[in-house]
């Protein structure tokens, strides 16, 4: 699979990584067998970047991936990005300090079993963190310390994204950005690419709408977002189904259809649309299925979608999506 810089890092990351949510909390029930599983696919299959947590099934997910890691003597780096502060309780701005980020990178060394993590992201914080200069500040003595190797933010607003990218050491913004989630191409993904930020977009098939396997009569276990979450009760809204009213999204799905290639799945193309804007170094779907992993990272070799594909896309966006999250994200 073929590899992009993020951003200033130095990194080359392979286009398609691994999302881990669902390896940790939030999916339904998901064993760690099924989750260690989907680690070593992911693996075997070239990936080189893997995304988590320090929440995702209360670190569960973390340790999953140290453990398979632990077993692998991989030809090539592995590059393990995971996230702090939604340990928090209240999950308040002033609370994204020196002390509580210190304790929590702590913690997910301990559960990746290394001594300074290659990556840390802010876990979409309340806005107000992002004009806070001290909160950055902890982030670089936490890096001169030999703590952590690289640091960045995961926003739920691209003006949070705007706004985070210009503190000279935030070096990598993950963002949600789809089909059915557009407004980062408007002006972010440029501002990212001028500033040498990498780009890392997660919920890329809008929590499997955009797998076109969902319907009408779909049911979510309890302990699935999309069954608990669908109007924002635990957390931001646009973290399931990217935002989208579940019956639009289904509607708009119908609508592309026609936009999918004969070569390629409804998920494919969705991927492909992603990697489609150069600016984005890598794209991060989550999931326990080996066949699904395998077949995510086969989009990234697919052909770049045509003219009129593109234009399909955009039909059914500007018709059915864009006035449900266009102002909001």
């Amino acid at each position: 699979m073929d590899r992009r810089r993020l951003g200033s890092t130095g990194w080359d990351v392979t286009k398609v990584g691994l999302g881990t949510w669902e390896v940790g909390s939030d999916w339904g029930d998901v064993s760690e067998a099924e989750g260690r599983k989907a680690v070593r696919t992911a693996l075997d299959a070239g990936i080189n970047f893997l995304d988590t947590a320090d929440v995702y099934g209360d670190g569960r997910s973390e340790r999953i991936i140290r453990e398979v890691l632990d077993e692998y003597d991989p030809d090539e780096r592995v590059y393990v990005a995971t996230k702090a502060g939604r340990r928090l309780d209240p999950h308040d701005a002033e609370r994204y300090d020196e002390g509580n980020l210190r304790r929590f990178v702590n913690r997910s060394r301990d559960n990746l079993g290394v001594d300074s993590l290659d990556l840390v992201q802010l876990h979409c914080p309340p806005t107000d963190a992002y004009y806070q200069p001290e909160t950055f500040d902890a982030l670089a003595t936490l890096s001169d310390e030999g703590r952590i190797d690289h640091y960045g933010v995961s926003v739920e607003r691209v003006e949070e994204g705007l706004k985070a990218i210009e503190y000279p050491g935030v070096e990598t913004v993950q963002i949600i950005f789809n089909p059915f989630r557009q407004r980062p191409a408007d002006l972010f993904l440029d501002r990212a690419a001028e500033r040498d930020v990498g780009v890392i977009v997660r919920v890329p098939l809008a929590s499997g709408l955009l797998t076109g396997k969902l319907s009408r009569d779909a049911e979510f276990p309890e302990n699935d977002h999309r069954n608990y979450n669908r109007d924002g009760e635990a957390f931001d809204v646009g973290e399931t189904f990217a935002g989208v009213p579940f019956e639009t999204g289904l509607d708009a799905v119908e609508e592309l259809r026609p936009a999918v290639p004969d070569d390629a799945t409804m998920a494919q193309t969705a991927l492909r649309w992603i990697l489609d804007h150069d600016a984005v170094s890598t794209v991060i779907p989550g999931s326990t299925t080996p066949e699904h992993i395998r077949d995510n990272v086969a989009a990234a070799d697919l052909p770049p979608l045509s003219a009129a594909q593109r234009e399909a896309v955009d039909e059914v966006y500007e018709e059915y999506v864009k006035e449900h999250v266009h102002h909001r994200w």
